[in-house]
């Protein structure tokens, strides 16, 4: 009996330590952080990059993969991104995929500057020659400035990576772009090896020694990793949202649009309140992305046009010259940076909507302007009606006037039935007149 309850001991003692070590087991696996990210860089975007290593550093994470998919962005967002990267306590790699994805343009540089460089088969990177922020044409000195400055940035990443210097250089100056073959099989490559996913890509990392930055070496475990994702919080998937070139776009459009209805008819409210707000959300989009500012002035300038040509007679000359001036504005505007502009088939439709509803409404409007007032002591100048009963000369009766009875007086008696035109009110009294009198009331008389 003694035995058989040592064994039971025993057997609950080891039962324990495996738990603990299990648990221990558990906690001590590796950490591996995961971004996303698919769209343009811009502020926004490079806020949630930045915010992934930070939360990578502060978690004592092992590594950080950016899954990367981008046609390009902004330079300015890009060095801030890739400072941040450098300054990053756990390795930082830059996976292209999966596979038909492109990192292009500023894409290039953040896997040019990345502790490991992965692309997917299929994929491609380069193209990173700069443009104006604007997106107007530089002139040969300053694209020739611009271009220098920007290769000379990426070949110091690249040198300090190990990577080739000149096909780097090449992919600004000649605007030159790589497959994942090319890349990996260039000396030396661009990047340090093909991966199928992520699983893949996690696989052939462990054990994996990576230099950094600085001259530090570290040899990575990710084994049984503990894989966390982050992604966006609401606030920058709303704000990332708004800051892409089509939706801004069409915001400011519809912006436009409804404050020309509101300032047309008065009162409407609703078109006043979204045209406001889309213009307000679509000012925040254009201080984020580069704007052509040429192409935002024609826009202006082709909504003035078709304005004008509700007040102006020209023969269609200002409403075909405000179409041209809105397409070729809202071309010029969202042609700022390569890869992320907006296409003929969302701008061509917009602008003639955007006509065919101005000219449309517009008409509309002023033809109701014209017309006679329906409703008030307007209203009521002109309206014909009927005597209720025998009305006498300078006496008061009453009179049927838009299915409503009204007193009122004349200066000639009426019989009862007559038919009467109102001349003239006063305060709740009709002065009417017989409907064949002259309709001036040159008969009338005041009370």
């Amino acid at each position: 009996m003694a035995c058989t309850r040592v064994v039971a001991l025993a057997a609950t003692l080891l039962a324990s330590a495996g738990a603990i070590g299990w648990t221990q087991t558990a906690a001590e696996r590796p950490r591996v952080v995961v971004a996303e990210f698919d769209g343009i860089i811009h502020p926004v975007s490079a806020e949630y990059l930045i915010d992934t290593i930070d939360q990578a550093d502060t978690s004592g994470a092992e590594v950080v993969v950016f899954i990367l998919r981008t046609p390009g962005g902004l330079l300015d967002s890009t060095r801030a991104i890739v400072s941040r990267m450098i300054t990053s306590r756990a390795p930082v790699v830059v996976f292209v995929g999966p596979s038909g994805a492109r990192a292009a343009s500023a894409g290039f540089l953040l896997t040019i500057a990345a502790d490991v460089a992965v692309m997917a088969p299929g994929t491609h990177i380069g193209a990173a020659h700069p443009v104006s922020g604007s997106g107007e044409t530089m002139d040969e000195t300053m694209s020739k400035k611009a271009a220098s400055d920007t290769a000379a940035y990426v070949r110091s990443l690249a040198e300090a990576r190990g990577r080739s210097v000149p096909l780097s250089a090449d992919a600004v100056l000649e605007s030159r772009a790589f497959t994942d073959r090319e890349a990996l099989e260039a000396s030396p490559p661009l990047i340090d090896f093909h991966a199928a996913d992520l699983d893949d890509l996690l696989r052939q990392l462990d054990g994996r020694t990576v230099k950094r930055f600085d001259g530090r070496s570290t040899t990575l475990d990710t084994t049984n990793a503990d894989v966390v994702r982050v992604a966006m919080t609401r606030r920058q998937q709303f704000l990332s949202a708004i800051a892409h070139p089509q939706v801004a776009y069409l915001l400011m459009t519809l912006g436009m649009l409804g404050l020309t209805i509101e300032l047309w008819n008065p009162g409407a409210v609703v078109p006043g309140v979204v045209g406001g707000l889309s213009l307000l959300l679509a000012f925040f989009a254009l201080q984020i992305l580069p704007v052509n500012t040429t192409g935002l002035l024609l826009i202006l300038f082709g909504l003035g046009l078709l304005i004008l040509e509700l007040k102006i007679p020209s023969f269609g000359i200002l409403g075909i010259g405000g179409t041209v001036s809105l397409l070729v504005g809202s071309i010029m505007m969202t042609r700022a940076t390569p890869g992320i502009a907006v296409s003929l088939g969302i701008i061509v439709p917009v602008v003639l909507a955007v006509a065919a509803i101005v000219l449309f409404l517009g008409r509309l409007a002023l033809k109701a302007r014209a017309q006679p007032p329906a409703t008030g002591v307007e209203g009521l100048i002109g309206a014909e009606g009927r005597v209720r009963d025998r009305l006498a000369a300078d006496a008061p009766g009453h009179v049927d006037v838009h299915g409503e009875i009204w007193n009122a007086r004349s200066r000639d008696p009426l019989p009862a039935g007559a038919q009467v035109r109102v001349v003239e009110v006063n305060g709740l009294t009709l002065v009417v007149e017989a409907a064949g009198s002259p309709p001036e009331g040159e008969h009338a008389w005041k009370v």
